[in-house]
């Protein structure tokens, strides 16, 4: 075994890579209660129960999508990378698809599917360069921080710190409310843990909020903590027999979102954490291809077993910074979510307050790339721009992507620069004004 994850090649041995498995497993071990919270909408207490995704499902369902992820990209790609359903596409999938676009979340896990097939069948033929060579730079980085924004916004407004306000639409809360004190207790806890770089900053986080909020009777104190496996049946499937029910163009610009967001989240994961582990050769990934097949195959295992887009975390720099260097780290940090699946009784204790902070924070890694736009180009910083500002303002993560993809061609064609905008660029703006055309069919 020592031999196949080449640890003496890497200088790294059997203790260092468990500790790195489980030091990954603490930093992105949120996403087995966020996931189930935020995929059921659990925050929109309006929102019919006869039209919500069962979060025991949904719990299972992210923690053997996330165990599949790990464990295939140890052993196949040998990388210590982690996989779970992706922070950005559930609140897509949840806040967009099935709140706002009111697409039933059985359609929408059809929609995840078939974006991992596109995915899959781009891995296989090498097409997946092509297209990343052609989407510039400057909306990558403007996609990924205006999820950031997006998530960020989403965390305000289930911990009530953001309300309606008639007046401006939204506005500052009063900040009297228990939960909301909580959620801010919780906010501020989790800052210190990061700022201090303690190890599952945001996992600790929601721990230490939720034990406050049961001692001040805010949450309710679970009956147990070890539990049977909850029942992952109603939503096994369910994706591969709504299959036709995506042929419709509102459901077109679904599925390319999906795609468009994973692409960019697992290309630039995977190229990010081998960088930190020194593992880029010439500045090219070995294994690229098994790397991203694995991420591909584990978005069509997850929405099969009923969880939105899976994907590479970043979260797994935690684990190479405490030394994790081969696939072995990633197979740990997989059997310790395949252990977790028993823990299912504290998705009681999960609620807004809880999940609020863990969101906020999520929100506030992910758009430190801003930082990489040339904002003195007007014809890339305007399209980047629109991209960010229009994800949280529309609520829509596709809205900002299509806005985006439409001003790029629009701005350079004015600089005369048309002729470098790569033809895919083309389609895609075609695409998506037909997308907005026909959104609200």
């Amino acid at each position: 075994m020592k031999k196949y994850f080449q640890f003496e090649e890497l200088g790294t041995n059997y203790r260092t890579e468990i500790i790195a498995g489980f030091t990954t497993f603490l930093s992105m071990a949120y996403i087995l209660f966020v996931n189930p919270f935020t995929l059921s909408l659990g925050a929109v207490k309006d929102f019919p129960n006869e039209l919500r995704i069962d979060q025991g499902a949904v719990f299972v369902a992210t923690a053997l999508a996330a165990a599949y992820g790990c464990i295939l990209m140890g052993i196949l790609a040998r990388y210590p990378i982690a996989l779970a359903p992706g922070m950005g596409l559930n609140a897509f999938f949840a806040f967009t698809v099935v709140l706002h676009m009111h697409i039933p979340w059985q359609t929408a896990l059809a929609g995840v599917f078939v974006s991992g097939v596109i995915f899959t069948i781009l891995s296989l033929t090498g097409i997946r360069e092509k297209i990343i060579d052609a989407i510039p730079v400057e909306l990558k980085y403007a996609v990924g921080s205006g999820i950031g924004l997006f998530i960020t916004f989403i965390g305000l407004q289930n911990a009530k710190i953001i309300v309606d306000n008639p007046a401006t639409l939204v506005g500052l809360s009063d900040l009297k409310d228990g939960n909301t004190l909580l959620a801010i207790f919780g906010l501020f806890v989790t800052i210190i843990l990061m700022v201090k770089k303690v190890n599952g900053s945001v996992f600790y986080g929601m721990v230490i909020t939720a034990i406050v909020g049961m001692i001040f009777g805010l949450i309710k104190v679970p009956d147990k903590i070890v539990g049977a496996v909850p029942d992952i049946s109603p939503t096994f499937g369910v994706a591969l027999q709504h299959l036709p029910d995506i042929f419709s163009l509102k459901m077109l610009g679904v599925v390319l979102t999906f795609f468009i967001v994973d692409f960019f989240d697992a290309t630039g994961t995977l190229l990010a954490v081998a960088n930190q582990a020194g593992l880029l050769k010439d500045n090219k990934l070995p294994r690229a291809g098994k790397a991203l097949l694995v991420d591909a195959t584990a978005v069509m295992v997850g929405a099969v077993l009923g969880t939105s887009t899976t994907t590479s975390y970043v979260e797994s720099s935690a684990g190479v910074a405490a030394g994790g260097r081969s696939g072995f780290s990633a197979v740990v940090t997989g059997i310790l979510f395949l252990l977790a699946l028993f823990f299912s009784p504290l998705l009681s204790v999960v609620t807004a307050p809880v999940t609020a902070p863990a969101l906020i924070i999520v929100g506030v890694l992910m758009v430190s790339s801003i930082g990489e736009i040339d904002w003195k180009k007007l014809e890339v910083a305007i399209p980047a721009f629109f991209t960010l500002i229009t994800m949280p303002l529309s609520y829509s993560i596709a809205t900002g992507i299509a806005v985006g993809f439409i001003f790029y061609p629009i701005t350079m064609i004015l600089r005369g620069r048309g002729k470098e905008v790569h033809p895919i660029l083309y389609v895609l703006f075609v695409i998506f004004i037909l997308y907005f055309l026909f959104l609200r069919e």
